[in-house]
């Protein structure tokens, strides 16, 4: 019988700066007045744009599977593939379920961001992202700068026909340069399977760690070929709950950027394995 037992949660808590136009696409109905062909998203309450944590979350699967290779066998719609051990194999190929078994077990994107959960060699998806919200002071900022929209800029891109020349231009919605999303928390959860311990889960920490520094290289939301969606972290805090004392969250270490975190992370790891070993369960 299988049995599963949280051992701990690391807290990943950062701001998140906007180094050019940022542009996570919401729904575009009723905004014709405006003339903008594809908005943002925004959080109803506020009208302020915000960062969902699917699309932080998806963003960095997304990266680590073409950093790692992986096989894209899990179609999800719209011609859409991405990774998952098993897929496509039947419940009753037991030589095929074997061999996603094993391969689920090494495999670091499905431990951390999960496979459906009718597989049967299934486990609780290890990473949480929550949406991120427009600072205050980033959001009093662009008030004063009396953007195009509430707290947005309106880029006008425009398409030219190759054979006519003829130009079609287009409007986009997007969140300044400058502004400043958080603070934002991501939930890496550690587990004990069957009385193996944690330390697996505890490795595969430095996964979420390579695929922030990769979508710092890269971009976040729309129209990243074209300039947009340039990001970087700062003011990143790295926190601790152990099992055993789950009432106390312990603070591991503070960083001004990735890469100065990237640089102490062997220190960081130490730190992380003390707070969760060494404390006994109440």
């Amino acid at each position: 019988m299988s049995n599963i037992q949280l051992t701990g949660r690391i807290f990943l808590e950062f701001e998140l700066k906007i180094q050019s136009g940022l542009h996570i696409g919401g729904s575009d109905e009723g905004i014709s007045i405006g003339g903008v062909d594809k908005t943002v998203i925004r959080d109803p309450l506020t009208n302020r744009p915000y960062i969902p944590g699917s699309s932080l979350r998806g963003k960095i699967r997304s990266l680590m599977e073409k950093y790692t290779g992986a096989e894209q066998n899990n179609p999800i719609g719209n011609n859409v593939k991405i990774h998952s051990c098993g897929a496509g194999v039947r419940e009753n190929d037991e030589e095929g379920m074997r061999r996603a078994t094993e391969a689920y077990k090494k495999c670091p994107i499905c431990q951390i961001f999960g496979v459906p959960g009718e597989r049967k060699f299934s486990s609780p998806t290890r990473l949480i992202v929550r949406d991120i919200q427009l600072t205050d002071k980033s959001a009093e900022d662009l008030n004063k700068l009396r953007t195009d929209l509430p707290y947005t800029e309106v880029k006008t891109e425009v398409a030219i026909d190759r054979v006519t020349s003829a130009a079609s231009p287009r409007q986009m919605e997007r969140v300044p340069a400058g502004a400043v999303f958080g603070p934002a928390e991501m939930v890496y959860s550690l587990y004990d399977h069957n009385g193996s311990g944690s330390a697996d889960d505890l490795k595969r920490f430095k996964t979420v760690i390579t695929g922030l520094q990769l979508l710092e290289d890269d971009y976040l939301g729309g129209l990243g070929s074209r300039g947009s969606g340039k990001v970087a972290l700062s003011n990143i805090a790295v926190k601790v709950k152990s099992a055993a004392r789950y009432d106390d969250r312990q603070s591991m270490s503070s960083y001004d950027s990735l890469a100065r975190l990237v640089a102490d992370y062997s220190q960081l790891e130490q730190k992380i394995n003390q707070a969760l070993t060494d404390t006994q369960r109440i």
